[in-house]
């Protein structure tokens, strides 16, 4: 499995835990993580938009749509928030003000030709864990 992969695994862990490990059980954990997934992505304005959809779609009561988004959604947005804090954001500007805290390595790296014959999809020899043509090789 790739990096990215394994990484929305990881996310989705806490409702994979909760189901009976059966085929269906594990769609639906997973169907819910995207659908948290991409809440965590949008402002919260747009979240808002999204999550009266989801109430029609998911054909929840009031009481039980609000007991669900507590116990089930709001969290998995923070658990997204908490793993992927540099993740860009959609909706609004479009952009986000760059702080310290947002600057990514590439931001950071020497973008020369520090590492002459490496391959542009091997491992960057710096060790940053990204692709050569990523990191150093830009």
């Amino acid at each position: 499995m790739g990096v990215m992969a394994e990484s929305i695994v990881a996310y989705a862990q806490p409702l994979f835990d909760e189901t009976d490990g059966s085929c269906d059980q594990m769609q639906r954990a997973f169907s819910i993580a995207q659908m948290c997934w991409n809440l965590a992505l949008l402002p919260e304005t747009e979240q808002e938009e999204m999550l009266a959809e989801m109430r029609a779609a998911l054909k929840l009561d009031d009481a039980a749509f609000a007991d669900f988004r507590e116990t089930v959604i709001a969290p998995m947005i923070v658990r997204h928030h908490d793993m992927f804090p540099n993740m860009p954001r959609f909706g609004g500007s479009g952009t986000q003000p760059v702080t310290p805290e947002s600057r990514t390595l590439r931001d950071t790296a020497v973008h020369t030709e520090r590492y002459p014959g490496t391959g542009r999809n091997a491992p960057c020899p710096c060790n940053s864990g990204r692709k050569y043509k990523r990191c150093c090789g830009q």
